[in-house]
C-alpha cells in the first residue's frame, strides 16, 4: 500500500506542514525562491519545519536534532486549575521574548480541559489578528483534538457560578467554525522539551 507524504514549506505564498502535494503546489506555486520537501514520516516533517530550512540541512545527527528545543518564532499556551473543577486560568507566552502576551481569569468551577481549549483558541485567534507568526503549541492533547474537532466535549454541568465560563466556550466555537486560519497547532513534548513555558508552575 503506497503510503502518503507529507510536504513542508519553509519558505512560500504559505508555510507549514501539509498532507497533499497539491496543497503543496498551492502554497509554493509562483513564489521565487521557495524551499520545500516531501516526508514519508509526519514526525520527521514538522520536526523539520521547526526548525527551518538551513538547519534542517545542515543538521549532521537525526537523533540529537530530535531532541532540540522547538522554533521559537511561535507562542505557546496553557492552564491551570485549583480543583477540577475549581479556579480556572489560562495564559498565552511569547516564546521569543517569554513575555505573557494575555492571561485570562480566574473563572469558577470550570476544568483545565475547559481552560487548555479556551487557552489554544485565544491563542490561535491572537496569531491570525496580527499575522507575525504561524505556531503555536499547547500541552493538551485533549484541547488540539477540540479545537481540530471545533467543539468543547467537556462534561461540566453548566450552574451559576461558571456561567461566564460557558459563554467563553460557546463563543471560541463560533469563532472556529467561522474564521480560517493557517496557523500550525504543534503537541509540547514535555518530556524531551520540559515543561511548556506558558506554564503555570503549580505542579
Amino acid at each position: 500500500m503506497k503510503k502518503n507524504k507529507f510536504y513542508v514549506v519553509w519558505v512560500g505564498n504559505e508555510t507549514g506542514v501539509f498532507k497533499s502535494w497539491v496543497e503543496c503546489q498551492l502554497a509554493v506555486k509562483n513564489y521565487k525562491g521557495s524551499k520545500y520537501k516531501s516526508f514519508i514520516d509526519k514526525e520527521e516533517a514538522e520536526k523539520a519545519f521547526l526548525e527551518g530550512y538551513e538547519a534542517y540541512y545542515s543538521k549532521k545527527n537525526y537523533s540529537d536534532y530530535k531532541k532540540k528545543i522547538p522554533s521559537n518564532n511561535a507562542i505557546c499556551v496553557d492552564a491551570a486549575s485549583s480543583g477540577n473543577p475549581g479556579i480556572m486560568e489560562y495564559q498565552g507566552v511569547d516564546m521569543i521574548t517569554k513575555k505573557v502576551i494575555f492571561k485570562m481569569g480566574p473563572y469558577k468551577n470550570a476544568t483545565n480541559n475547559i481552560g487548555e481549549f479556551l487557552a489554544l483558541v485565544h491563542g490561535i485567534a491572537y496569531l491570525k489578528k496580527n499575522g507575525k507568526r504561524q505556531i503555536i503549541y499547547s500541552d493538551s492533547k485533549t484541547a488540539i483534538s477540540w479545537v481540530k474537532k471545533k467543539k468543547c466535549k467537556t462534561t461540566l454541568k453548566k450552574n451559576s457560578e461558571n456561567k461566564e465560563v460557558f459563554e467563553l466556550v460557546n463563543r471560541a466555537i463560533k469563532w472556529l467554525n467561522i474564521n480560517k486560519y493557517n496557523i500550525n497547532i504543534f503537541k509540547w513534548d514535555t518530556k524531551l522539551w520540559g515543561e511548556i513555558p506558558a506554564d503555570f508552575g503549580r505542579k
